[in-house]
C-alpha cells in the first residue's frame, strides 16, 4: 500500500508537471532565448550572443521610449484607479435602494476584456464620429476636433485615461469587501469619542484596510506592467510607437519582427523591473500581512 505521502506526491505530480511544462520550461527557454540570435526567419543562424541584444536594446530610442511610458502607464493608471475605486466603494458601503443593481453596472466593465474596452475606447476617442470630441465641442471646451489617437501629445493620455476607466471596478470590488469587514463597534467607539467623519476615516477604517490596499496596488501594478491589451486595442502603439509600453514593444518584435531573441531579453527586463519593485515596495510598506485580505 501507498504511504500518505506518496499518495500526496502521486495526487500532487498532474499539477506539477503542468507547471513544469507549461510555465517553467517556457519561462526557462525564454531566459535561454535572450541571449542567443534567434529571428523567426533566419532560423538557420540561431547561436549565442551575450548581452548583444540587451545592449542593442538600451540604445534603441524605441525601447528608452517605451520604458519611460511603462512608468508613466504604471504610476498614473494605478494612482487614478486606487483614489477613484476607493471613493467608489465609500459611497457603495452604506445600502440603498437600488445599490446591488448600480454595484452590477460598476462592476460590469471588469468582466470585459482589456482589448475590447480598447476598441470602444478607440471609437469614442474618434477625431471625426468620436463621442467625446462630439461632447467637447457641444459644450464650447474645443473649437476644433482633437487627434486623440493621432497626436502624439494626445495618444498617452489618451490611453491611460481608458485604463483608468477600466481598473476603477478592481479597486471597488476588492477594498467594499475590505471596508464591509470593518467591526461595526469601532466605529461606534469612534462616535463616543466625538471623532468626525475624516478623523474616522483616518483612524478606523484606513488602518484596517491597508493590508488590503498594500496587496490589491502591489498586484495591480504588476497587472497594468504587463498587460497591453488596452494599448493595443486603442493605438497598436502608435502614432510612430509613442504609446508603446515595453509589453506591447515586445510582442511587436515576436509579431512583426519575428525576433524572438530581443523580445525574450525585453521580457528578461521587465522580469527585472518588477522584482526590484516587489522588493521595494514591499519594503517600503513593511507589509507581514500582504496576503490576509
Amino acid at each position: 500500500m501507498f504511504s500518505k505521502r506518496s499518495y500526496i506526491v502521486l495526487s500532487l505530480l498532474p499539477a506539477l508537471l503542468l507547471l513544469l511544462i507549461f510555465t517553467f520550461y517556457p519561462f526557462l527557454q525564454g531566459v535561454v532565448m535572450a541571449f542567443q540570435n534567434y529571428v523567426l526567419f533566419d532560423l538557420s543562424n540561431v547561436h549565442f550572443i551575450g548581452l548583444d541584444n540587451f545592449a542593442e536594446a538600451f540604445r534603441d530610442a524605441k525601447f528608452l521610449k517605451a520604458l519611460t511610458n511603462s512608468g508613466y502607464w504604471v504610476f498614473f493608471s494605478l494612482t487614478f484607479q486606487f483614489l477613484l475605486g476607493l471613493s467608489l466603494a465609500l459611497l457603495l458601503r452604506k445600502p440603498f435602494r437600488g445599490r446591488g443593481i448600480y454595484q452590477g453596472f460598476v462592476f460590469y466593465s471588469w468582466a470585459l476584456s482589456g482589448f475590447l474596452i480598447g476598441l470602444i475606447w478607440k471609437w469614442m476617442f474618434n477625431s471625426q464620429i468620436g463621442v467625446i470630441n462630439d461632447i467637447l465641442l457641444r459644450t464650447g471646451l474645443i473649437e476644433n476636433r482633437i487627434g486623440f489617437l493621432s497626436d502624439p501629445d494626445w495618444a498617452m493620455v489618451s490611453v491611460i485615461i481608458a485604463n483608468v476607466w477600466y481598473g476603477i471596478a478592481f479597486f471597488a470590488i476588492m477594498l467594499l469587501a475590505a471596508l464591509q469587514s470593518v467591526p461595526a463597534d469601532l466605529y461606534e467607539a469612534a462616535d463616543m469619542d466625538g471623532a468626525g467623519v475624516i478623523r474616522k476615516f483616518f483612524n478606523v477604517t484606513f488602518p484596517y484596510i491597508l493590508p488590503t490596499i498594500i496587496a490589491t496596488t502591489l498586484l495591480r501594478a504588476i497587472w497594468i506592467f504587463n498587460d497591453p491589451t488596452i494599448i493595443y486595442g486603442l493605438t497598436n502603439g502608435g502614432p510612430a510607437g509613442t504609446t508603446h509600453i515595453l509589453s506591447s514593444l515586445m510582442l511587436e518584435e515576436i509579431l512583426y519582427g519575428g525576433n524572438y531573441g530581443m523580445a525574450s531579453a525585453i521580457g528578461v527586463i521587465m522580469i527585472a523591473i518588477l522584482m526590484l519593485y516587489t522588493i521595494f515596495y514591499l519594503f517600503v510598506t513593511k507589509s507581514e500581512k500582504v496576503g490576509d485580505f
